[in-house]
């Protein structure tokens, strides 16, 4: 095979490639690096923290609250709907905002727009479903 692409062409191919994988190098580096950086400081926080168990510390605590009686609790599922209805919202909001930015660029204005309609429609059917089942209705 030397002798049909010649010397020249093989010590090309292997500069290039050379190139292309002290690129990747810097990556590793930096992972390294960044790995090695989180076990020091992890490492010396437990050397340095003290470490002095008391049955108040051993102790469950949660919200501020001593924990009495029954792990279970009876919670009202109409405020993890409410959050689920922001959730659904706030992730509307953070994908307009990049449409809206490639919107304006050059040849992707109509896909673009239709795109958003579509992804606008699913939020609309889901929002009036929440809106039949009285989910929105504050009781």
């Amino acid at each position: 095979m030397r002798e049909t692409l010649g010397d020249s062409t093989a010590a090309t191919a292997h500069v290039i490639a050379a190139g292309y994988f002290r690129s990747y190098s810097a990556v590793g580096l930096l992972a390294v690096v960044g790995v090695l950086f989180v076990a020091v400081a992890f490492g010396a926080g437990r050397l340095l923290r003290p470490v002095v168990p008391t049955p108040e510390k051993l102790l469950t605590y949660e919200c501020g609250v001593d924990p009495v009686g029954e792990g279970w609790a009876h919670t009202q599922v109409r405020y993890y709907v409410y959050a689920f209805l922001y959730v659904i919202f706030a992730v509307d909001s953070v994908f307009l905002f990049p449409w809206a930015t490639v919107f304006a660029a050059p040849g992707y204005g109509a896909t673009t727009l239709v795109e958003m309609f579509i992804f606008l429609g699913f939020l609309a059917v889901g929002l009036l479903y929440a809106y039949k089942k009285g989910v929105l209705a504050w009781t």
